[in-house]
C-alpha cells in the first residue's frame, strides 16, 4: 500500500511531502517527494506563533490552523496528480499529517496545527494527525517520534553501531541497537533554527547557504562555553526540545558585542559540539553517524561534525536515501502504523508508560 506523509518542520521553510510504499512485511520504499515553499504570509505567521515570549490571540491560531490545513490539502492533491496517485481508484491508503508545532512543553503539552479535517476533505484520503499527544498522555515526551521509523528503514542497511542524525530546526538522534532490540533517541538541542534566525537578522537571508557565512567567521570559544553550559545539554534522555527553548531570546543574553559572522560560526560549532557530546555520553560505541535533514547541506557544519566526531560521518544519500524526504516519509509510516492498528511510539525513546497507537483518524 502507498501512504503519504507531510510535515512543516521546526525550520518552517517548506511543506515536505513524501509517498512511501509499505509492504505487509514492513519493507518500505520512498517513491517520490516534494517540498513546496510555504507562502510568505503563512510562514511568517507560523514563525510568530512559535515564539514563546508572546501571547497569541485564539483567532490568529485558529485562522492559521485552517490556512495551513487548506494549503496542505491543496499541495497533496497537486503531488498526487503529478505522480498519478489521485482519482477514485487512488492507491493511497492514508495520509500522515504532522502539521506545524507552535508549542512543545515536555511533560505538559504540545500543540500542532494544520486542520486535518480540511486535508481529508480536500484530498478525499483518510488522514491521520495529532500524533504526539497520546504519547504525552501516557507519560512520554511526545518526541522524537522518528526512531522506530529510522530503525525500520536503516537497520537492514547497517552492520556497525550507527546513529541517525536529523538536523532540522532542532537536532535529534536515533541510536540503532541490534535488530532485535528497541532503538533509543532524543533531541540533542539546536540544529538549523538558531543559525537561520541569526542569518535572517544579520544577512536578511532565510538561511546560510552551504554555511558560507559561518565559514567566514571564527569560533568564539568563550561564547561557545557559555552556551554549552545550558543544563539541557547534560540532561539525560528521554528529552525533547524546540524553538520555544532554543531561540534568539535564549542566545542574546550570552552575547557581548561579538562580530555577527563569528556568532554564526560559533552557532555552527554549538550544533556540532552538542551532537558529538551527546554521542560520547549516551552512545560511545557509535562507529558511524548518518546525517539527514537540511543541516547536511551546510558544508561548514558537516566539517565541524567530522572534526568533533572521531568516527565516520556520512549523509544518508550514501545509503541511497533522499535526506529531504525522510521526515515526511516518517509520518507516512506512522499513518500506516495507526491505520493498521500498530503502535507508533517507542517507550525507550519517549519515556511513555508503554506502546500506544498514535494519532486521530479523519476518514475520507
Amino acid at each position: 500500500m502507498i501512504y503519504i506523509g507531510c510535515i512543516s518542520g521546526t525550520s518552517v521553510d517548506a511543506l515536505d511531502i513524501a509517498a512511501v510504499e509499505i509492504h505487509d512485511n514492513g519493507e518500505m520504499h520512498i517513491l517520490a517527494s516534494s517540498a513546496p515553499s510555504l507562502p510568505t504570509k503563512l510562514r511568517n505567521t507560523l514563525l510568530t506563533l512559535g515564539q514563546p515570549d508572546q501571547i497569541h490571540d485564539v483567532e490568529q491560531v485558529a485562522a492559521a490552523d485552517a490556512t495551513l490545513g487548506d494549503f496542505t490539502g491543496e499541495q497533496i492533491c497537486a503531488f498526487m496528480k503529478v505522480h498519478g496517485l489521485n482519482g477514485e481508484d487512488s492507491p493511497v491508503a492514508g495520509i500522515g499529517a504532522h502539521g506545524q508545532t507552535i508549542r512543545h512543553r515536555p511533560g505538559a503539552f504540545t500543540v500542532q496545527i494544520g486542520d486535518p479535517n480540511r486535508i481529508a476533505e480536500t484530498t478525499g484520503v483518510t488522514t491521520v494527525a495529532d500524533f504526539r499527544r497520546r504519547d504525552m498522555a501516557a507519560g512520554g515526551q511526545g518526541a522524537p517520534l522518528v526512531p522506530p521509523f529510522h530503525q525500520a528503514l536503516f537497520q537492514p542497511r547497517v552492520s556497525a553501531p550507527t546513529a541517525i542524525l536529523n538536523i532540522g530546526g532542532i537536532s535529534n538522534l536515533t541510536l540503532l541497537a541490534p535488530a532485535d532490540a528497541a532503538p533509543t533517541g532524543f533531541d540533542t538541542g539546536p540544529g538549523n533554527g538558531l543559525l537561520d534566525s541569526w542569518c535572517q537578522q544579520h544577512q536578511n537571508q532565510p538561511y546560510d547557504q552551504g554555511g558560507q557565512w559561518a565559514a567566514s567567521g571564527n569560533i568564539d570559544d568563550k561564547l561557545l562555553n557559555r552556551l554549552l553550559a545550558d543544563p539541557y545539554f547534560n540532561q539525560p534522555p528521554p528529552k525533547s526540545t524546540g524553538r520555544e527553548y532554543f531561540n534568539l531570546s535564549w542566545l542574546l543574553p550570552a552575547l557581548e558585542n561579538q562580530n555577527a559572522a563569528n556568532v554564526q560560526a560559533t552557532l555552527c560549532e554549538l550544533t556540532a559540539r552538542s551532537i558529538t557530546a551527546a554521542l560520547t555520553a549516551w552512545a560511545p560505541d557509535t562507529q558511524q553517524l548518518v546525517v539527514c535533514g537540511g543541516g547536511r547541506l551546510n558544508q561548514f557544519l558537516m566539517q565541524r561534525l567530522q572534526h568533533n566526531f572521531n568516527e565516520q560521518v556520512v549523509s544518508c544519500e550514501s545509503m541511497g536515501i533522499d535526506g529531504d524526504s525522510l521526515e515526511a516519509a516518517a509520518f507516512a509510516w506512522l499513518a500506516y502504523r495507526t491505520l493498521t492498528g500498530q503502535s507508533g511510539n517507542e517507550p525507550a525513546v519517549s519515556g511513555a508508560e508503554g506502546y500506544r497507537i498514535l494519532g486521530g483518524v479523519y476518514y475520507a
